[in-house]
């Protein structure tokens, strides 16, 4: 079993920044993807943006030029950089994992963490 744990939410006003992180621990045999996404009241969740053990990143359109996603591969551990935050970024934000994890006497090959809420106020 895997356990990802989100940290670094809170409320900032239009235009500032705010410093997510994830941090993946438990019976972990590999990590490939890491990534954040994020789910508004009454809307579908959403990618944010992605990062592989190679280090390439995907982004959404929306966050590219103000967000950053980069990753520790050796403390398994994620970040999101939100700079220029606007309102429409307010969200809660969820990491995920895709890779090797132990679960009982199998495995499993995607987590997600419990989610942070990011507030960003007009």
């Amino acid at each position: 079993q895997v356990q990802l744990v989100e940290s670094g939410g809170g409320l900032v006003q239009a235009g500032g920044s705010l410093r997510l992180s994830c941090a993946a621990s438990g019976s972990i045999f590999s990590i490939s993807t890491m990534g954040w996404y994020r789910q508004a009241p009454g809307k579908q969740r959403d990618l944010v943006a992605t990062i592989n053990s190679g280090g390439n990143t995907n982004y959404r359109d929306s966050v590219k030029g103000r967000f950053t996603i980069s990753r520790d591969n050796a403390k398994n551990t994620v970040y999101l950089q939100m700079n220029s935050l606007k309102p429409e970024d307010t969200a809660v934000y969820y990491c995920n994992a895709n890779g090797l994890f132990k679960s009982r006497a199998s495995y499993e090959t995607n987590a997600w963490g419990q989610g942070t809420q990011v507030t960003v106020s007009s």
